[in-house]
């Protein structure tokens, strides 16, 4: 569904979202990586476990919410890739 404007990247990183290790552009952040593997959504509404995805991709709508490197509530629109990064999709309110 998305695809990336430079698909030949100079530098990647490898970062494991979801258990699978991926090779991403340096510099992007984890929501429009999370977006080009399309993994379907990034987390769960905590009451009714309504899926959701990135959206607005600049902090305000908080629907890019996910667990990175182990910690939850991260936006990942906000948060840039680095290699060895762990993401995870995040179940209710993470906590």
């Amino acid at each position: 569904m998305f695809k990336r404007l430079d698909e030949s990247p100079l530098q990647t990183v490898t970062v494991v979202i979801n258990g699978r290790s991926v090779a991403v552009p340096q510099g992007e952040s984890v929501a429009a990586a999370v977006l080009a593997e399309n993994i379907g959504y990034s987390r769960t509404t905590p009451i009714k476990q309504q899926p959701r995805a990135p959206f607005c991709m600049m902090g305000v709508c908080f629907d890019c919410l996910m667990v990175i490197d182990g910690i939850p509530n991260q936006q990942a629109c906000m948060v840039q890739v680095r290699d060895g990064m762990r993401i995870e999709r995040q179940h209710g309110s993470g906590v």
